[in-house]
């Protein structure tokens, strides 16, 4: 392994090469998300609707009670319909 400055250039390399490998298979599965989704759209399903509760479901139950209570009252402070 080559030291270049105090840096292990082929390490830097190998860890460099890992990254840009995820980064483009990150970019493969977005693709994917989207056509999913573009599926969903097509048959009728509220694309909104569906992300809104993907992040619902991402959430702690206890975290989202929590979020819907404050949610609950700030609605009716602001007189808006729940």
């Amino acid at each position: 392994m080559a030291d270049v400055g105090g840096v292990a250039a082929d390490r830097l390399r190998t860890i460099i090469e890992r990254i840009e490998r995820l980064e483009e298979e990150k970019a493969a599965l977005a693709e994917d998300v989207r056509e999913v989704f573009a599926e969903a759209k097509g048959a009728g399903f509220d694309i909104k609707v569906m992300r809104n509760i993907i992040k619902l479901r991402k959430m702690d139950t206890a975290d989202r009670r929590e979020m819907d209570e404050i949610m609950a009252v700030y609605m009716r402070a602001l007189e808006m319909e729940i």
